[in-house]
């Protein structure tokens, strides 16, 4: 999900910025240091885009910036738990499709992806459905839900996903799924 917080940080100003506005070199030493990064807690920085106040302006012994006391406004993504997504497949596997969302890309397990056995095809790059043809290929947008979600770092981030719910998978999934829901309900009645 996608928020807007006011974070209170420390930003470091390097010394070939000394002289240049104070307000412009601190929003570019914040947009260096923060922005791609992932907080446990907040999910990762996507941009500044406002800072609020600056306080301070300490230059301590070991280091020739200038260390400034920083109240900021930033764009967030913080992927919940069972949240709906939409991404795009870029890549596929034997053991499933990873789907980018944001700024992270999710792995929806081959045994999450559809009701049905699914193959691999090699040489098009794509999950082929066993019963229905269903395809899901690289560039495929699709509708998704977060099972699992681990932030724990830049290196160990996880995001899980399935499309084994009512309405989610690609759009055409969900469209043939619901005439055959139509299909049956019109035959039950005309059984009544």
């Amino acid at each position: 999900m996608y928020k807007r917080l006011t974070i209170e940080d420390k930003v470091r100003v390097p010394p070939q910025h000394f002289g240049e506005d104070v307000d412009e070199s601190v929003k570019a030493g914040l947009e260096s240091e923060v922005e791609g990064r992932i907080d446990p807690e907040i999910g990762v920085v996507i941009a500044v885009e406002k800072v609020n106040s600056i306080e301070g302006g300490d230059i301590k012994p070991e280091d020739a910036g200038v260390h400034y006391d920083v109240e900021f406004e930033a764009l967030i993504f913080e992927p919940e738990l069972h949240e709906v997504v939409f991404g795009e497949v870029v890549d596929i596997t034997e053991f499933g499709a990873f789907i980018r969302i944001g700024p992270f890309d999710g792995l929806c397990h081959v045994s999450q992806i559809m009701d049905e056995y699914v193959n691999l095809d090699e040489e098009n790059s794509m999950l082929v459905s066993e019963e229905r043809d269903f395809t899901l290929g690289i560039g495929d947008v699709v509708t998704a839900r977060i099972i699992a979600a681990s932030m724990d770092s830049q290196d160990t981030n996880k995001i899980n996903l399935t499309m084994r719910q009512p309405g989610l998978g690609k759009e055409e999934w969900v469209e043939q799924y619901e005439e055959e829901k139509a299909e049956e309900e019109e035959e039950e009645d005309n059984e009544q």
